[in-house]
């Protein structure tokens, strides 16, 4: 009996470790099975949200394009009125060195003709009024002895005779003028 219950014993044995071993296989094939679905599952979720997410980095890419194109707009504003007051300082600068060299030329082309005995404008411009002036007394004492001489001729007519002399001494008169 006692052999009789031995082969019972592993009998059960065997089976209870087929059964131990097909219990585990089911539990493995279970959870594998868990796995593969909670991996299709991930991947699902990751196309769905993986379009939103993209949306969502694509705008804060816009967003962030705005703030630094504005900030770099800015910076080149500043930059660009340093620059032009930068420019202008320049500019006077120049022009008035410019200046100075144009006054420094005339000086010196001035001075060289005037030792040459070429006049200068202003001498020019002095004679220019002188001629005017005495043009405007010559107009006058030609008016004034037409004048004078008038009255005489028809004095001298009356009389009869004529005074050579006195043609004489009006021309000694103007000459002398």
């Amino acid at each position: 009996m006692v052999k009789k219950l031995q082969k019972m014993a592993e009998k059960k044995t065997v089976s209870a470790a087929g059964l131990l071993d097909s219990q585990i296989a089911q539990t493995v094939k279970d959870s594998a099975q868990q796995i593969w679905l909670a991996g299709l599952g991930a991947f699902a979720k990751a196309q769905e949200e993986g379009g939103k997410v993209f949306e969502a980095l694509v705008k804060e890419g816009v967003s962030l394009q705005r703030k630094t194109q504005a900030v770099a707009e800015e910076r080149i504003g500043d930059v660009t009125g340093k620059m032009s007051n930068l420019a202008e300082g320049v500019t006077s600068k120049a022009g008035q060195q410019w200046d100075k060299l144009e006054s420094i030329f005339e000086d010196r082309v001035s001075k060289a003709l005037n030792k040459l005995g070429v006049p200068s404008s202003k001498d020019i411009d002095a004679l220019v009024q002188r001629v005017d002036e005495l043009s405007a007394q010559v107009a006058k004492l030609s008016k004034a002895p037409r004048a004078a001489s008038t009255p005489a001729k028809p004095a001298a007519k009356a009389n009869g005779v004529a005074k050579p002399a006195g043609k004489r001494a009006a021309a000694r008169k103007s000459a002398a003028a």
